[in-house]
């Protein structure tokens, strides 16, 4: 199937990506975005990963919106491959409810955030405007269910010595800055939005973060704030 694009013309906002998403939820992104100031010609249309690369290729976009169940290849696959082209591409997940082993797997192939079709017009579009600011829009329901698995029943359990020579923690503690702007990144605010609020530079908070993936073991922001969560730092 051959990608849906208006023309080359990119709009004032930039281009979205729009995956696999069938024809009347595409109306329903379509019509959302259109009152984020996105205009039919900044919005490409595809099923297939592969014209998904080509128009990556072709040029750049500010967001990709991914239905993870794909009627033509993989959608977890999808995304790792579109994170690992670009890391800093924000893939939003707009799918049915799914089960918990395979809302894990989009994360941490690299989705940013994981919305659900079910949810009205206007709870997607504050959530797409959020992930546009570089927030990580995840639906409540979503979140309480991978949360559950995530949580051990016992809080203490995840900061014992065993607990940590087998979890990400073990890779180094957090100091007292990376806890800072770690629970600014669980607020959704950006790199420049913690920078200005710590006053310090970009550069400084960006390597921060990479301090924190590395040590965390991971590599997105929503990984991040997941696996906290999961070893107690946010509690």
């Amino acid at each position: 199937m051959n990608p849906t694009i208006a023309n080359k013309k990119p709009a004032l906002s930039g281009n979205l990506l729009l995956v696999g998403h069938e024809k009347r939820m595409r109306a329903r992104l379509c019509a959302i975005l259109s009152d984020l100031d996105y205009t039919a010609d900044a919005l490409a249309y595809t099923c297939c990963p592969d014209e998904a690369h080509a128009l990556l290729v072709e040029r750049p976009f500010d967001m990709a919106l991914v239905d993870s169940s794909l009627a033509k290849g993989n959608g977890i696959d999808l995304i790792g491959a579109l994170h690992a082209r670009d890391p800093r591409l924000p893939i939003v997940v707009i799918s049915d409810p799914a089960a918990e082993a395979d809302v894990m797997s989009a994360l941490r192939a690299g989705a940013s955030g994981y919305l659900l079709k079910e949810r009205d017009d206007t709870e997607l579009s504050v959530c797409l405007r959020s992930a546009l600011r570089g927030g990580m829009p995840i639906d409540p329901f979503i979140a309480r269910q991978v949360l559950q698995s995530l949580v051990p029943a016992d809080p203490h359990a995840a900061c014992s010595p065993a607990a940590g020579r087998a979890g990400a923690v073990a890779r180094g503690p957090l100091s007292a800055r990376e806890l800072e702007i770690l629970r600014c990144i669980d607020r959704g605010a950006t790199n420049r939005e913690i920078a200005a609020a710590l006053s310090l530079s970009t550069l400084t908070i960006e390597s921060h973060v990479k301090n924190i993936h590395k040590k965390l073991g991971v590599k997105t922001r929503t990984q991040a704030t997941f696996e906290a969560r999961r070893y107690g730092l946010l509690n």
